[in-house]
């Protein structure tokens, strides 16, 4: 949505923050507890291979992410200047069966899903190669609770560590549903076919390129790990087996 209404994105995402906040502030919430949900995206461009923390340099490559920056230092402006109780959780991807179909790891699952079902002839992605740091969304919840018990207000981020291509989320996808997959060619043209009906199930278009391309995202959570004692618990395959089993419930 950030890519083809930018002021939308900015007005919710960088002013909404703001407005809350003058609310905290004007209306002398002292009890309050305010949770900023930053984002992965704010660091945006990255070198490939480095993990990032809370002191990684932001390089945000979308106005989505630019919107996060803005509510990040608007959170920590906030929380120094009027001692309001303001807390940055920067959250990696978390997904869950609920993830709306515009995302890439519900269209991966309900498509593959829906083609396993004949419900659908093929699926359109993007970038294959994009690197992800994919996570649970109950235990990203938990750690947004963590987060606001604990002594003082901070900067978390929040991940695990863990990182998988856009092309290894859709091959661990496609196994757990017995549909053995066969790659070809390269670039705009690789192809996705189904090895047991010969046919093309998963093609690529430049549409679903990003103007601003993010290769690589993976999260080091060790702060929140030492402090607030949280941990993912759950792994990407079992992340994967809740998606399918609630696409695969829809059908029976």
């Amino acid at each position: 949505m950030s890519f083809d209404i930018p002021e939308y994105t900015a007005n919710s995402t960088a002013l909404g923050s703001l407005r809350i906040l003058e609310a905290i502030k004007n209306l002398k919430l002292r009890k309050t507890k305010y949770y900023q949900a930053s984002s992965s995206e704010m660091f945006g461009k990255q070198n490939k291979g480095i993990s990032q923390n809370e002191k990684t340099p932001f390089h945000p490559m979308s106005i989505y992410g630019v919107s996060k920056v803005f509510s990040y230092y608007t959170t920590i402006y906030y929380r120094e200047a009027f001692g309001i109780f303001a807390c940055n959780g920067i959250l990696f991807n978390h997904e869950s069966p609920r993830r709306g179909p515009t995302f890439v790891t519900k269209k991966i699952v309900q498509g593959l899903v829906r083609i396993k079902q004949n419900k659908q002839l093929s699926l359109t992605l993007g970038n294959l190669y994009a690197v992800r740091d994919w996570g649970h969304a109950k235990d990203y919840v938990e750690s947004m609770w963590k987060i606001l018990q604990y002594k003082k207000p901070d900067d978390w981020v929040i991940a695990t560590n863990e990182e998988l291509t856009v092309k290894e989320f859709i091959n661990r996808c496609a196994k757990k549903l017995d549909i053995k997959l066969i790659w070809k060619n390269k670039g705009i043209n690789e192809i996705g076919i189904d090895k047991n009906t010969n046919k093309i199930i998963i093609k690529i278009d430049k549409k679903y390129f990003r103007p601003g391309e993010v290769d690589f995202l993976k999260g080091n959570y060790s702060k929140a790990k030492k402090l607030l004692k949280w941990r993912p618990k759950y792994k990407s395959s079992s992340l994967i087996d809740d998606m399918i089993k609630y696409e695969l419930d829809l059908y029976e």
